[in-house]
C-alpha cells in the first residue's frame, strides 16, 4: 500500500505534465488527421468456379481448389491486369503504384475472393474494384482458350476438306443420274460407296471436334463477380477519432514514463520518509512551507512572535517538544541548524526554534555562524557592527558581555559581525571551539545558525 501511495503522489505531483503530454499528443494527432487526404476503399466479392472436368471430392482436389483461388488472388494484382485496367480507364498512375492500393484476400473455406481498392476518389475505387476482376477474367479465358485453339483449328480444316469432298462426290452422283449401262452402274456404286465413307469420316471428325470443345468447356475456370463494389461514403483513412485516442494513450504513457524517470534520477529529499530512508535518521519534526522573506527580499521576523496561533508556530512548538523528549537521559545543550544550499530557510528555522525554546523557560543563545550571508541580525533587527568575528579575536573576559538581548525573554543573540575574508578558517579555529564550549556551558541551549553544507566549506 505504501508503494501505491508513493506512485499516486508521483502521479499527482506530475499531473500537469501528464495532462500536457496527453493533450499535446492528442492535439497533434487530431490536426494531422484532419489535414490528411481521406482514402476510400471499395470491395467486390468474386466467385472462382472450377471447370466441371476437374471436380472431384477427395482432399487433394480441395487443396488444389484453394491453391487455385490463392493463385488467382496473386495474379489479379500483377502488371498485365493492372496495366490493361489503367489503359482502359485512362488513369494517371502506374501499375506499381496501383498495386500498392489493390489487395485480394481469400475468404477461408470458400471459393470466394475479396478484392479491395483504395483511392482518394471513391468512384474510382469502386470502378477499379469491379473492373480489375473483369479484365482478369477476360485474360484468363483467352489464355485457357489458347490451349485448345490449335486442335480446334486442325479439326475445323479437316471438316471443311471432307465437306468439300462430299459436295464434289454428290455432284458426281447427280451427274450420273439413273444409268442403264453397266459401266455407269459400276461408277455410280463406286461414288455412293465413297460418299458413305466420306460421311462416316465427317461424322468421326465432327465427334472429335465436339469432344475438344466439350473438354475446353469442362476444363475452363470461370470468375464471376457475385457482389459488385459500391461507391463508399466514408473514408477508411484517416480515422480521426481512433488516431486521436491512440495518440492520447501514447502521450499519457510517455508523460508517465518521463515523470517516473525524472523521479528515479532525482536524488533530492522531498518527504520525511525519504530522510529516514536516505540518511538512516529519524525525523523529529516537520515545518510546512512558509514565507521567509518580505517583498523587498529582507528576512521576516520570527512567525512564532508575529503569528503565535498560526499552524507554523504550532509546528515549531511540536519540534521543541520532540527535541526535549528525544534526549531525556542526556539533555540537548547545543543544536546546529544548516541546509544543503542558501536561501532555504535555515536562519528562519533557527530563529523560530530559539524563540520557542526561550518561551519554554530555557536561557538560549542564538549564534550566527553563517559568515557569508548572515541573516540573524536582520531577523531580530540588531546591530551587526559587533558580532562573532569580533568576539573570537577578544579575550575570554569579554565573552560574557558579547551576546545582545532581544525582545524575547531568555533569548540572546550573537550576530555574525563584519564578514571576514576567511570564514572557513575562522570557524575551524581552536578559539572558535573554545568559544562554542564556553557558551554551551554558560547557557541552557546554544543554537548555531551554520553555513550551507553543499555550497561552501
Amino acid at each position: 500500500p505504501m508503494e501505491l501511495k508513493q506512485y499516486g503522489m508521483i502521479l499527482w505531483r506530475w499531473l500537469w505534465l501528464i495532462i500536457l503530454g496527453t493533450a499535446l499528443a492528442a492535439g497533434v494527432a487530431y490536426f494531422t488527421s484532419r489535414r490528411t487526404t481521406p482514402i476510400y476503399e471499395a470491395t467486390a466479392t468474386i466467385l472462382v468456379s472450377e471447370g466441371q472436368g476437374v471436380r472431384t471430392t477427395d482432399y487433394s482436389s480441395l487443396v488444389a481448389s484453394e491453391q487455385l483461388a490463392q493463385t488467382y488472388a496473386q495474379l489479379m494484382t500483377k502488371r498485365p491486369v493492372l496495366e490493361e485496367a489503367i489503359k482502359t480507364l485512362n488513369l494517371s498512375t502506374t501499375a506499381s503504384e496501383l498495386a500498392k492500393l489493390v489487395s485480394v484476400a481469400l475468404v477461408p473455406n470458400t471459393q470466394l475472393l475479396k478484392i479491395s481498392v483504395e483511392n482518394e476518389d471513391p468512384v474510382v475505387a469502386a470502378t477499379l474494384a469491379n473492373f480489375i476482376p473483369d479484365v482478369f477474367s477476360r485474360q484468363n479465358e483467352a489464355q485457357q482458350a489458347s490451349r485448345y485453339a490449335s486442335s480446334k483449328t486442325n479439326l475445323s480444316k479437316e471438316l471443311d476438306s471432307i465437306n468439300a469432298l462430299i459436295e464434289q462426290t454428290q455432284r458426281g452422283i447427280s451427274a450420273v443420274g439413273t444409268p442403264s449401262a453397266p459401266d455407269k452402274l459400276t461408277e455410280l456404286a463406286r461414288m455412293q460407296s465413297e460418299m458413305a465413307q466420306l460421311r462416316q469420316s465427317y461424322a468421326s471428325v465432327l465427334q472429335s471436334y465436339e469432344s475438344v470443345r466439350l473438354a475446353e468447356v469442362e476444363s475452363s475456370n470461370t470468375i464471376l463477380i457475385v457482389e459488385p463494389a459500391q461507391v463508399p461514403n466514408k473514408p477508411v483513412r484517416p480515422n480521426v477519432l481512433q488516431n486521436t485516442l491512440l495518440a492520447a494513450v501514447v502521450g499519457l504513457m510517455l508523460a508517465c514514463g518521463i515523470a517516473f524517470l525524472v523521479e528515479y534520477l532525482d536524488d533530492s529529499i522531498r518527504s520525511p520518509e525519504q530522510v529516514a530512508q536516505g540518511l538512516g535518521s529519524s525525523v523529529i519534526g516537520s515545518i510546512a512551507r512558509m514565507k521567509i522573506k518580505s517583498k523587498n527580499g529582507e528576512p521576516l521576523p520570527p512567525q512564532v512572535i508575529t503569528e503565535p496561533r498560526a499552524p507554523v508556530a504550532e509546528a515549531f512548538r511540536s519540534l521543541r517538544s520532540s527535541i526535549q523528549f528525544s534526549a531525556m537521559d542526556r539533555p540537548v545543550r547545543s543544536i546546529l541548524i544548516t541546509s544543503p544550499g542558501p536561501g532555504e530557510g535555515k536562519s528562519t528555522v533557527a530563529a523560530n526554534l530559539a524563540v520557542v525554546m526561550a518561551q519554554a523557560g530555557m536561557r538560549v543563545l542564538l549564534m550566527d555562524c553563517d559568515l557569508r550571508r548572515p541573516a540573524i541580525y536582520k531577523i531580530f533587527d540588531r546591530n551587526n557592527k559587533m558580532g562573532l568575528t569580533n568576539v573570537i579575536l577578544k579575550d575570554s573576559i569579554y565573552w560574557d558581555v558579547a551576546p545582545q538581548t532581544t525582545d524575547v525573554t531568555n533569548l540572546l543573540v550573537i550576530t555574525s559581525g563584519p564578514l571576514p575574508p576567511n570564514p572557513s578558517e575562522l570557524l575551524g579555529s581552536e578559539r572558535m571551539a573554545h568559544l562554542a564550549t564556553f557558551y554551551r556551558d554558560t547557557f541552557d541551549l546554544l543554537i548555531v545558525d551554520g553555513p550551507p553544507l553543499l555550497s561552501v566549506t
